[in-house]
């Protein structure tokens, strides 16, 4: 067993032991393992059934849990990173038609309503702006300062806390 497979199992007998049964547990590493799949294939054609076969559910059970688990459906952390993706592509000086397509969106009115309502502005009104400050940062703080946040009113199901955060808290303490 190495390091990090002590702090998994660390991690699931804090959580374990804070009310999380190892089923619920389990469907957290099946849930994982489809973010991973969006997070590595977010260019490719990706739809709610195959990330549910990845996971080992149901296409239906697989979005509750999602969002259960993340605060977000499966579509809309996929356009999320597809967006992330499509901001650097933009600070790096591709055009908004190429970095659209090259992320894997297919329309551009899509993309561009999807990157507004995210980011807060248009993709070429984003792509047009200085990033120097971006570009001074070492690659590891401006993925995570970068990283898109919605600009949309927030819910009170955003609000609360995601299982996730709750597994991590708990393991925490």
């Amino acid at each position: 067993m190495g390091p990090s497979d002590a702090t998994v199992e660390n991690a699931g007998t804090a959580a374990y032991a804070h009310g999380m049964t190892p089923q619920e547990l389990a469907n957290l590493a099946h849930l994982r393992r489809a973010r991973d799949l969006i997070d590595r294939d977010y260019a490719h054609a990706l739809d709610v059934p195959t990330m549910a076969r990845k996971a080992l559910m149901s296409p239906a059970h697989f979005s509750r849990q999602f969002r259960a688990a993340y605060g977000e459906t499966p579509y809309s952390y996929l356009m999320t990173r597809r967006i992330e993706r499509a901001m650097a592509l933009l600070r790096s000086g591709m055009g908004v038609t190429d970095a659209c397509m090259a992320v894997g969106c297919t329309s551009l009115g899509s993309f561009s309503s999807r990157f507004t309502e995210i980011v807060g502005e248009t993709p070429s009104a984003y792509r047009s702006r200085g990033h120097s400050a971006v570009q001074a940062m070492p690659a590891c703080v401006a993925k995570i300062r970068t990283r898109p946040t919605r600009h949309s009113g927030g819910t009170e199901e955003s609000a609360q806390a995601s299982r996730i955060e709750e597994a991590a808290l708990t393991a925490a303490e």
